[in-house]
Order: structure tokens, then sequence, then C-alpha cells
């Protein structure tokens, strides 16, 4: 083989491998990019920050106002999770609506069902088996409390009162963006 032959095989196979890896890397983001991202804000306290006792069992126990931006244009429909991973016995909901439509930017502070009765929003079950925002109300020490907001690609076939554990198995494979809220809080 001449030196001209072998340095265009030569060259042929960088490419080869440079493509093989571009590729690869590409792919690789691809995957493990996931979801867009939503922001999730308050009025009533700052990400990280302490939950006004207003919005507590200690208060008068009505959700935060919230506010989301940022959702996809292929949304169909919102979800809001709002959970407590300190809890004693596990993961406990304080909130659970879905079905909400995608152009809602906010919820807002003591929202009811009768606020959401003409939007089509369906109440999941909390913890303590209501359809409706449940409060902090950790027995001891400060616990943090997760307002997840998540923008789908369709509507879910779920029925009020559905649970937890059903709701993140009608979302699989549906979240086009996600974003979340963390607010602290101890009882007095």
């Amino acid at each position: 083989m001449d030196f001209t032959a072998l340095t265009r095989a030569m060259d042929g196979m960088a490419v080869s491998s440079a493509l093989a890896a571009a590729t690869v890397f590409v792919c690789g983001i691809a995957a493990a990019s996931g979801p867009a991202s939503l922001t999730v804000v308050s009025p009533a306290f700052a990400d990280g920050g302490m939950i006004p006792v207003k919005h507590t069992c200690d208060g008068r126990d009505v959700s935060p106002e919230i506010r989301i931006s940022g959702v996809p244009a292929g949304a169909v429909s919102l979800a809001i999770l709002c959970d407590d991973p300190d809890a004693p016995v596990g993961d406990w909901v304080h909130w659970l609506l879905f079905n909400l439509p995608p152009d809602t930017k906010t919820l807002a502070e003591g929202i009811s069902l009768d606020d959401l009765h003409g939007s089509m929003a369906v109440p999941g079950a909390n913890s303590w088996g209501k359809l409706t925002y449940g409060g902090p109300c950790p027995p001891s020490g400060t616990h943090r409390y997760f307002f997840k907001i998540y923008a789908l690609s369709s509507k879910l076939d779920l029925p009020a009162g559905a649970n937890k554990a059903k709701f993140l198995e009608a979302i699989h494979g549906r979240v086009l963006a996600e974003g979340h809220l963390m607010g602290r809080y101890a009882r007095l």
C-alpha cells in the first residue's frame, strides 16, 4: 500500500470515528436532558424559605399563591403535587390537582374546588384522604414541602381522588416540562 492510500484510509477512519463519537455525544445529551424546566414561584415565600403560618395547619390552612411560567407550546394540561418527603411515615401528600389548563399562570391563594369548577381540573387525594389542600403540619422538626408543577402532553384519565402512586404512573412518559418550589416549615 502506498503512502497516499494509507493516508486516505486513515483519514476515512478518523472521520468515521469522529462521526461515531459525535453521534454518541449528541444522543447521550438528548437522552440525559429529560423534560424542560418550568419556573415555579410564590409571593408567599422564596425557594428554600419558610412557609408563612397562614398556609399551614397552625394558621388558616390555605394554599399559597403559585405562579407558573415556561410552559411549552405543546402542553395539553398541567398538574401540581405538593408533598413532604421528611414525614416520619414516608412521603406525605398535601395537595394534588391535575388536568389544569395549560395556560394557567397562577393558582390563587386559597384556591378551592369551586374556583376550579369551570377549568375541568381534577383533584387527587392528599394523604388525609381529602380532595383539598392540606397545609404543612409536621409532628416535629423542620420539614421540606415541594410544590411540583408538571406540563403534560395530554390530560390524565384519572378519577377525582386518585392517589399519588396512580398519578405518577399516569404521567410516566407524558412530562414535557417540570419545575418545583420548596418551602420549609416547623410547628410553633
